[in-house]
């Protein structure tokens, strides 16, 4: 597989990105992508679109004591922090740079509080990244240089687990 290629799996299809725009899926084989009027990239078929993830809701017990957490400490900007009902509130956050937010809220998931696992963010430095969450008050752990990249963990208030990855240098 070629260095800049990577497999992405998903329900019921497994794709391959491949340099310059080429995509594999099984079910289709080698297709060229091509940019739509509306500037999304679509497989020469049509039937591949982007997917774009923009909210990821977190459940956590208590939501001042999670906003807080990820606005404050975490350095996440608030955008929303509605009652819509006397049973529903939506807060969603958003790390900085990030195209994709949390939401944290009352009647709006039904996990467990606590029991999201793998949520990751990336960032350009990982010490940096480390050192200002130290600072923020932010239990973290050490930094783990590996060959996949440079990581460190963390929990917010409800366990709740994060990774924050460097992407290691590529070769060119």
């Amino acid at each position: 597989m070629p260095r800049d290629a990577a497999l992405i799996a998903g329900q019921g299809a497994v794709m391959l990105r491949l340099p310059a725009r080429m995509w594999y899926t099984a079910r289709s084989g080698l297709a060229p992508r091509r940019r739509a009027r509306n500037g999304a990239e679509t497989e020469r078929a049509g039937q591949l679109m982007d997917w774009k993830l923009e909210l990821v809701v977190l459940p956590v017990a208590d939501v001042d004591r999670a906003k807080s957490f990820y606005a404050e400490k975490v350095g996440f900007q608030v955008d929303h922090d509605q009652r819509v009902s006397a049973t529903v509130r939506f807060v969603q956050l958003t790390p900085p740079g990030s195209a994709c937010s949390i939401a944290l809220g009352e009647g709006i998931v039904e996990g467990a509080p606590g029991s999201v696992r793998g949520l990751q963010l990336v960032v350009a430095d990982i010490h940096a990244a480390h050192a200002e969450l130290v600072a923020r008050g932010v239990e973290v752990s050490e930094v783990q240089i590996l060959a996949w990249g440079s990581f460190v963990y963390f929990s917010d208030p409800d366990g709740n687990r994060w990774s924050v990855q460097q992407l290691p240098v590529r070769g060119s």
